[in-house]
């Protein structure tokens, strides 16, 4: 008996040939979404591939192409439109659609919780929010004595090289917010998220600016494309 040739379908894929158990989706709805791996989860969002390429095989590429799922969400616009499948605006939307979810997700966490117990949340919001950027942008982030999130704020934005950072503005922000401690942040664009000598000057710079308000300096975080550097942790404090 003759072997029935594979239907595929013109724009894609081949996950009907699979059973239904082994499909991204169906397994995510009987398995539940932690048994996927990354490739599948992106797959369901996408929804179909490409033309002799299976919507797992896009989203393998697509992984590979932004170093995974942290590069492809902190990827900006033009990053994600050059890519090959995310031409459309469609799949662009959803993508910053889950972006602005899970940064909206992390500030509802920072705003219930002491975030100096919880550090990461504050780490992987900085790196959704700023991780990306193409240009060095110096930001703020301000607590209450319980550690809460007041608010957070991107204050002055520089070239791919240098920012220009005003003391005085920090503090009267800070003081505008009415935050007994602050978390300074700003990125890299160049990847390495090591301190500079003008990094560290800056922060001893501005803890003393700070102080003079009675106004903590708690961690001074650098963020890149998927990573990050806390100089807290990293050094003497």
């Amino acid at each position: 008996m003759p072997h029935r040739p594979l239907s595929i379908h013109p724009h894609t894929d081949m996950l009907h040939e699979l059973p239904k158990t082994m499909r991204p989706r169906e397994k995510m709805l009987t398995m539940g979404s932690s048994s996927l791996t990354d490739a599948e989860l992106l797959a369901v969002m996408l929804g179909t591939g490409l033309p002799g390429q299976s919507v797992l095989q896009l989203a393998d590429t697509l992984l590979e192409t932004f170093h995974g799922l942290a590069g492809l969400l902190q990827a900006s616009p033009a990053q994600l439109r050059a890519a090959k499948g995310l031409g459309g605006s469609a799949r662009r939307a959803q993508l910053l659609a889950v972006l602005e979810l899970s940064r909206r997700v992390l500030i509802q966490k920072m705003r219930q919780r002491d975030l100096m117990n919880n550090p990461e949340t504050v780490k992987q919001f900085l790196q959704l929010q700023m991780g990306s950027y193409p240009h060095e942008v110096f930001a703020m982030v301000c607590m209450d004595s319980q550690n809460r999130l007041l608010g957070f704020q991107e204050m002055f934005k520089g070239t791919l090289n240098q920012t220009s950072v005003y003391p005085r503005e920090v503090v009267k922000h800070a003081l505008e917010q009415g935050a007994a401690s602050v978390i300074l942040a700003h990125n890299h664009p160049s990847g390495d998220v090591r301190p500079s000598p003008a990094d560290s000057h800056l922060t001893r710079t501005l803890q003393q600016a700070l102080s003079t308000v009675d106004i903590k300096v708690l961690d001074h975080i650098i963020v890149g494309p998927g990573t990050h550097w806390s100089m807290a942790e990293s050094s003497p404090w």
